[in-house]
């Protein structure tokens, strides 16, 4: 699994130690800045990661060389020559995503800008077994090969976004605990496209990646990335960097209490989080209320939110759930103290389309006034491709802190 970048990178003293590691430092510096702002210029570039001018124009060259950066286009300099606009070049690598269910797996293929060029969906149905998830994983992946066979040398590695702890051994290994879901711990399988990279998290951490990168919580040091779906997680963002937490178990947020001796939650105990706000607990608390509808997804949910309209009953679910994710999120903006909470995840989005209002206002009923009065409540940018697209920041960041090509 990628590591963070070191703190020191962009700190005062960046410049400084052996010419290698000043341009190994640089390098990331400088390729990070130009993936995320999308367009720059040598001098912002220098700016912006605190390093002279020349060492900019000198990484901006070697980043050219390797086929990661380009020239693209200009801008007006107030009287003097042009300025080269840098940007990365696109189709100068590539990398996967997947977020993986217990129902499937979405598998996208994203270019150096970030710009999803292929997908491949599997499974999304029924519940499935650990070992028919893995397949449909294979199967997604081998049908993106065969249809970008000229993609494929660049493709840097696949990110995985797994349901539940994701962590890291010493040698490497990745072990994947997944409680709420009634699996055995399972060895995250490190070949699943050839010789492909594999780095795997847990899916809400890799929402909050994405939104941290480029979406939501962009420039923000403190937030709250709340993915809510049949699973309820959330990623914690401190000094602009997303929480792991020993081993990488920090923020199961979906497994912490609201109230003691609750409703049964599918990890075994009582009164989590996810057994109240969770697609499966909202949908089983309005058909106890009598609701009668088709399915467990987006459909079933439209259809509670448009009954809540004029149903009493469905009106008493809704309101219920509005308020138990209060409790939950406000506990955790005491806890941690954001500036914005963003959600996300399928029921994430249906509650923020029609009830943004209200989940602010509950969140704010159940936290310090004084923190609650400047907290701000955003839906995720990214919608159904969050995760996939956070899990495929990972072989970037690899990239990224990967050495200087010879």
């Amino acid at each position: 699994m990628t590591q963070n970048p070191s703190p020191a990178l962009g700190q005062p003293g960046a410049e400084t130690g052996t010419v290698g590691s000043l341009r190994q430092r640089n390098r990331a510096l400088g390729l990070r800045h130009i993936l995320r702002a999308g367009r720059t210029t040598r001098a912002d570039l220098a700016r912006a990661c605190g390093m002279s001018t020349a060492s900019a124009a000198n990484i901006v060259a070697d980043l050219v060389a390797e086929g990661l950066v380009e020239e693209a286009g200009s801008v007006s300099s107030g009287g003097g020559r042009p300025i080269a606009v840098i940007a990365p070049r696109a189709d100068g690598a590539f990398a996967l995503g997947a977020d993986v269910g217990e129902r499937g797996v979405a598998v996208e293929l994203f270019d150096l800008s970030l710009t999803m060029v292929d997908r491949e969906f599997r499974g999304g149905r029924a519940e499935e077994r650990p070992e028919a998830i893995e397949a449909d994983l294979r199967d997604a992946i081998e049908a993106l090969r065969v249809r970008n066979i000229a993609r494929w040398p660049r493709v840097l590695g696949i990110g995985l976004g797994l349901p539940g702890v994701v962590e890291t051994g010493d040698d490497g290994t990745q072990t994947l605990f997944a409680q709420s879901l009634g699996w055995e711990p399972r060895a995250v399988p490190s070949e699943l496209g050839g010789d492909i990279p594999v780095f795997a998290e847990n899916g809400a951490k890799t929402l909050a990646k994405a939104e941290l990168w480029s979406g939501a919580a962009v420039g923000v040091d403190h937030a709250l990335v709340a993915l809510l779906g049949r699973g309820v997680g959330l990623g914690v963002v401190s000094d602009g960097q997303v929480l792991t937490g020993w081993s990488s178990s920090a923020s199961e947020w979906g497994h912490t209490k609201i109230r003691f001796d609750g409703e049964l939650c599918r990890c075994g105990d009582r009164g989590c989080v996810e057994a109240y706000v969770g697609a499966d607990a909202i949908l089983e608390a309005w058909r106890r209320a009598g609701g009668e509808f088709e399915g467990t997804g987006w459909h079933a949910l439209g259809r509670l939110l448009d009954a809540a309209e004029t149903d009493p009953a469905a009106a008493a679910v809704l309101d219920e759930t509005l308020r138990a994710l209060g409790a939950a999120l406000g506990s955790m903006v005491n806890l941690a103290g954001p500036q914005r909470v963003v959600i996300g995840g399928w029921v994430g989005l249906r509650l923020m389309e029609r009830h943004a209002d209200r989940i602010l206002d509950t969140i704010r009923a159940n936290c310090l006034a004084h923190v609650g009065d400047r907290l701000e409540l955003v839906a995720a940018t990214f919608g159904g491709d969050t995760v996939a697209l956070g899990s495929a920041l990972m072989p970037i960041d690899a990239l990224i802190a990967s050495p200087l090509s010879a």
